[in-house]
């Protein structure tokens, strides 16, 4: 115990003994430890933290330890796991801890804290998409006892501890007298509805002996806190509280003169989170509306949302909104390869909003616009150039207008961190052709400090010899700049993005849907980030997947990977504003490959394919463990393993004019790549050249095939910065450089190869996750789901469960080994359960697409012999979507295409064009677009009434319209009002309606 030091000379200070008390299993070599805003526990410096002594009770381990602290104390503190150093090893997750003791508590008295863990799922209801959109109401509550009052008193001095846990969901406080207890209790209920009261029943008289009409009321505290007090008799034991499903909950008061005087009892959560809802995923540029030009608007979210709460959707999904205008053509239509971070994508501007003056031509050209841009498909270059070109019309009758308005210079000063050296890139990709920043001589490096003495020299013919070495934002952005009117045309864009996706959010929060965005797992390398902040990225490497569900051959995305040790250094400041501003639009988010917060697959930035890539971070194989091993010959192993039986298998007679073109003959029969075609990238460039010269005799695509597979026919990788480590390539006993090794070999490499990938890495992936991941949740009170799909290490879901990020699950990419399709009746709450993604093909196109595999489904999932129909059929989508709206997920999100599946009027369009992305295509063309308006499907009530039918029939929440009333019916009792109860409270079954009962 810490005592605090005496004054010399003086009167010896009143204090008080606090105590805290924690179960929690650590390993071998690790401690709890408490740490506080206060000096006594540490200043939030871990190091000097309180450290807290185990001892088992039972089966528990408990932690406990105590502090003197003066009377009146008050702090925030957290709980830490360390090592022996006072590392920390995990911390927990949430708000911080509140405390606060009132200046009664007599000297010596001890004051015994009673905690639980907290972990990321105890954050919930704190969220924005709960607390602001779902669990938002539009009356106020009026505070009738503020927190720590104590209503009923004893005939002695009643004396009490105040003490406030925002994450808590229960406390008790005790009050220890001769023969009575006075018990506090405090629950927090994000969700009452109004004209509704809160009681606490249990097994004491003075709790209703389980009835609901002589419990406790309680009366709101504040801040989403219920509370209320009564007295009690002192027994041996008491207090046994009970929640929900889970076993009584005990305290034991006892009557030693040791037992502490005041128990502050945290109980945590509710064991059980059933609330649940639903959601539909769309592309923005997938919508259709009457006023959209060629492409979803921002401004069509409005539309979305009011379907949406008509279906009884809780949520609406978007894919990435950035900016992507890296090439200018098609190719920018892949939403995940952002040109900047912040930067809004103008193809999502209605420019009919633009002003409310548009003169009658411009009107005129709109709506012939509008008629040639009504494709099936979007038209990604031919709608973002008229998009801006009519913009900039209107920008130029406008601009002085606009740009002198308080609104706009408010915007301005709240975004030019990233605002202005979006405008300065912009302006320096047209002017030279190419977003590629390297090939813009001494403007590649960006400079906010240096000074460019005449940045005007830029438009003059010979400023490519006269400019100064660096580019100096201020300068170039400046009012007197020839090139101003160019920057402020993009400070103009922005501005009426943000205003119009401002608006739809607005609507969205209105309306009780959560909109939902998607943070992307990279950067294009030839973006804002990489020119601003290029020593946050790896320029010499390229981000992927290794092969999965989605490619066999692995994923090449071509982003940079991360410089995670740099960016830690600012605590990754770049993450949190990149959180906070996606924060401005959405209440929820989606992590893309959130498995790249563990370990990201990294290629070098010469490669084309993602197949012959390591993890990062990894422990590597050393050449030291392989020569222990008996494996020495590392030429060999890691260089492509080329015979001239292979080249001849492979090319047949067009085997020579391959060996003599990209190889050279090192030993008879033996082959290797000439330094001119020894990466992917030469032979794509050679094969080009090859083509055009017209001497291929074989496809390009087929001879690249033949090529890129000779390169790959490696077994181990060898570390670019150290050649003495190695790393296995992945399926390695695929290849024939493994198959013709001895059986030692094979072995050895087979043991160690499933030791990399499976079982060495587990420890250091979970560390870098736990270093990286609460930094994003703590940039924001956003909810946060996290994609992850694919190879996944076992040490995920464990961190995903404590972090509170919520998983997702796709019936046909089951998580679970040597299972084809997964079950969703068996998903854990803490996920998002679909039928299908954006990655794959629509829940139509699947069923389609394969006779065995639908024959397979049929048996194993539905349970019947029969015959299946070779058309996914309304009656098969209502089977399959009804199976994931029953889950016990937490959100049934499904893609807009599969619940038009529900009607057969919408399944005239092949379902192959239904597809949003191939993964198998790097040059994929995203263009999908809804063959229906969204006015007509706002209209069609048959389709609305079915989804929301199946909704409401499987017990999740629904939002409630605008002039709707929610009924709730007999057969559903027990619904809607019980499952909100369920989150904050507990069940209903059989209590009044308007009563909730918060059972102990």
């Amino acid at each position: 115990m810490v005592n605090l030091g005496l004054f010399s000379g003086s009167k010896s200070m009143k204090s008080v003994n606090v105590s805290f008390r924690l179960p929690y299993f650590t390993h071998w070599g690790q401690s709890i430890l408490v740490c506080g805003s206060e000096p006594i526990l540490g200043s939030w410096n871990v190091k000097k933290g309180l450290l807290l002594s185990p001892s088992h009770e039972g089966d528990e381990l408990i932690w406990s330890g105590s502090v003197a602290v003066p009377s009146g104390f008050g702090c925030e503190y957290s709980y830490y796991v360390v090592d022996g150093e006072k590392n920390v090893l995990r911390r927990e997750m949430g708000r911080k801890r509140k405390l606060l003791l009132a200046d009664g508590i007599q000297d010596g008295e001890v004051v015994e804290f009673h905690d639980l863990w907290q972990i990321g799922s105890d954050d919930l209801p704190f969220r924005s998409a709960f607390k602001n959109v779902i669990f938002n109401r539009s009356w106020t509550l009026n505070v009738e006892t503020p927190l720590g009052v104590i209503q009923n008193k004893l005939d002695e001095e009643v004396l009490f501890v105040n003490c406030h846990f925002e994450k808590s969901f229960i406390a008790f406080y005790f009050w220890l007298s001769a023969e009575t207890v006075l018990v506090q209790f405090r629950i927090c209920c994000p969700n009452i509805e109004e004209d509704t009261s809160v009681y606490v029943i249990g097994s004491h008289k003075n709790l209703g002996k389980w009835k609901v009409q002589d419990g406790l009321k309680l009366s709101y505290a504040g801040d989403s806190i219920w509370q209320g007090d009564c007295v009690l008799r002192k027994y041996g034991k008491a207090g046994n509280f009970s929640l929900e499903t889970g076993p009584n909950r005990e305290l034991t008061v006892g009557s030693s003169k040791n037992q502490p005087r005041y128990i502050f009892l945290s109980d945590g959560m509710f064991r059980e989170l059933p609330w649940r809802a639903a959601g539909v995923a769309i592309p923005m540029f997938s919508v259709r509306s009457e006023s959209d030009l060629g492409v979803g608007e921002f401004l069509d979210l409005k539309l979305l949302v009011d379907w949406a709460v008509d279906s009884g959707f809780h949520l609406v999904q978007l894919l990435p909104i950035n900016d992507t205008s890296v090439h200018g053509m098609w190719w920018d239509s892949y939403p995940y390869s952002s040109l900047s971070v912040f930067a809004l994508h103008p193809l999502y501007l209605r420019v009919q909003a633009l002003s409310e003056n548009i003169p009658d031509d411009i009107k005129q050209e709109i709506l012939k616009a509008k008629q040639r841009l009504d494709g099936k498909d979007v038209d990604y270059e031919a709608t973002m150039a008229t998009k801006l070109s009519i913009a900039k019309k209107i920008f130029t009758r406008e601009k002085d207008l606009i740009l002198s308005s308080e609104s706009f210079q408010k915007f301005l000063s709240e975004n030019e961190d990233w605002l202005k050296p979006y405008a300065a890139f912009c302006f320096l990709r047209d002017f030279f052709e190419t977003s590629d920043h390297s090939e813009w001589g001494r403007f590649s490096q960006f400079s906010k400090d240096k000074l460019l003495d005449d940045i005007e020299k830029m438009l003059s013919l010979n400023f490519l010899t006269t400019i100064s070495p660096f580019l100096q934002l201020e300068k170039l952005v400046a009012k007197d700049s020839l090139q101003y009117d160019v920057i402020c045309f993009h400070y103009y864009i922005q501005f009426h993005l943000h205003l119009q996706l401002s608006e739809a959010a607005g609507y969205a929060r209105k309306k009780g849907v959560v909109l939902k965005g998607d943070l992307p797992i990279g950067v294009d390398r030839n973006s804002v980030d990489t020119w601003v902040y290029p020593n946050l990225f790896r320029m010499n490497t390229a981000t992927g997947a290794p092969p999965d569900y989605f490619d066999k051959n692995g994923q090449n995305w071509g982003f940079p990977t991360y410089n995670w040790e740099e960016m830690s250094k600012d605590n990754y400041a770049w993450w949190q504003a990149r959180l906070t501003q996606m924060a401005n639009y959405f209440t929820a988010y989606r992590i893309d490959h959130i498995l790249g917060f563990f370990r990201i697959w990294e290629l070098p930035e010469h490669a084309m394919t993602g197949l012959v890539g390591k993890f990062r971070p990894s422990i590597p194989l050393s050449q030291e463990e392989l020569e222990r091993e008996g494996i020495w010959d590392f030429d060999r192993l890691s260089r492509p393993y080329i015979r001239q039986e292979m080249l001849q298998d492979k090319f047949g007679s067009y085997w020579t004019f391959i060996a003599s073109t990209f190889l050279n003959e090192y030993q008879k029969q033996c082959y290797e790549f000439k330094e001119e075609c020894n990466t992917e990238k030469k032979i794509a460039a050679k094969l080009k050249a090859c083509a055009g010269r017209s001497l291929l005799l074989e496809s390009e695509n087929k001879t690249r095939r033949g090529l890129f597979d000779l390169l790959q026919n490696i077994v181990l990788i060898r570390d670019p910065e150290d050649p003495r480590k190695f790393y296995p390539r992945f399926n390695l006993e695929d290849t024939s450089s493994f198959n013709d090794l001895d059986d030692h070999s094979k072995n050895v490499l087979k043991r160690l190869y499933y030791d990399y990938y499976f079982h060495r890495q587990e420890n250091l992936w979970r560390q870098n996750a736990l270093k990286t991941l609460p930094v994003l949740l703590n940039s924001s009170d956003m909810l946060a789901c996290g994609e992850d799909l694919g190879l996944i290490p076992s040490c995920v879901h464990p961190v995903m469960q404590e972090l509170g990020l919520i998983g997702l699950r796709i019936q046909r990419m089951p998580s679970e080994p040597g299972l084809e399709f997964g079950i969703p009746s068996q998903y854990s709450y803490m996920t998002v359960c679909a039928p299908s993604c954006h990655d794959c093909s629509t829940l139509r196109a699947w069923w389609e697409e394969d006779e065995e595999r639908r024959r397979r489904f049929f048996k194993s999932v539905v349970g019947s012999d029969v015959l299946p129909p070779s058309q996914c059929v309304p009656e098969v989508a209502h089977f399959i979507i009804k199976q994931h709206v029953e889950a016990p997920s937490m959100w049934a999100i499904f893609p807009l295409q599969d619940l038009m599946a529900l009607k057969e009027e919408y399944t005239t369009r092949p379902a192959a064009e239904e597809t949003i992305n191939d993964p198998t295509n790097p040059k994929h063309y995203w263009r999908y677009r809804v063959h229906v308006t969204l006015e007509s499907l706002i209209k069609d009530s048959e389709l609305k009434s079915t989804i929301k039918d199946l909704v409401r029939g499987s017990g999740r929440s629904l939002p409630v319209g605008e002039n709707e009333v929610q009924v709730n019916e007999e057969s559903v009792a027990t619904t809607e009002k019980q499952q909100v109860a369920t989150w904050v409270v507990t069940r209903l079954n059989g209590v009044p309606q308007n009563e909730i009962p918060v059972v102990h």
